[in-house]
């Protein structure tokens, strides 16, 4: 018995190991159907391209295989699914003062605003230190403020809550076609962390 050097995917069926007796045949470069041929003559047609058989929808009657080079086939399908996992949702941070001043408060929104639009949560942090502490009426308008300013990017999950010395409130962002950035795009892209929340302090 050969041994298999290359084993497919369990999920896909490739040449001979397609078991329709008839199948719907598609060309893959030109996305020219050919109709529904017997499976011997469809896998004839592949040969003679000196391309493979590949079924891509086994449930459908009959089933519907395309005639492509199964190698880059199986590289756009991983591909097509590293893209889906790197465009999942994160939690990015946003740190604010209740003194900031103005330069520095454009500059996180933007930040933010990048966050919304590459489709991430954004998590708004306001910390209070010492004797800031007696003025939490200014930072929760640090942050309302924010929140104002991002509302055409995103919307609130979590309303400002004051847990310890800090303010929290998540956002979530709107769907694409909805996003309306305020302020001009930074001239760089905020650093990319995917294993913690990135942090945007004005330390």
């Amino acid at each position: 018995m050969a041994f298999n050097r290359n084993p497919q995917p369990p999920l896909i069926r490739v040449n001979h190991r397609i078991r329709a007796r008839e199948v719907r045949v598609i060309i893959g470069a030109t996305n020219e159907q050919l109709g529904v041929l017997r499976l011997q003559d469809a896998l004839r047609k592949a040969e003679e391209m000196g391309l493979d058989l590949v079924e891509v929808a086994a449930n459908a009657e009959p089933p519907v295989c395309r005639i492509v080079d199964f190698g880059k086939y199986r590289y756009e399908l991983a591909k097509q699914e590293k893209d889906k996992k790197s465009h999942t949702s994160k939690l990015k941070e946003v740190k604010f003062r209740v003194n900031i001043d103005q330069h520095d408060y454009m500059t996180k929104i933007r930040h933010a605003e990048e966050f919304l639009d590459k489709g991430n949560k954004v998590k708004v942090q306001l910390q209070f230190r010492g004797r800031e502490m007696a003025h939490q009426d200014l930072g929760m308008a640090v942050v309302q403020r924010v929140r104002e300013d991002l509302a055409t990017m995103g919307h609130v999950d979590m309303d400002p809550r004051l847990i310890g010395r800090t303010i929290n409130m998540t956002m979530s962002p709107l769907p694409a076609a909805k996003r309306k950035r305020k302020h001009a795009p930074l001239e760089y892209e905020p650093e990319d962390d995917s294993n913690q929340p990135d942090e945007v302090d004005d330390d």
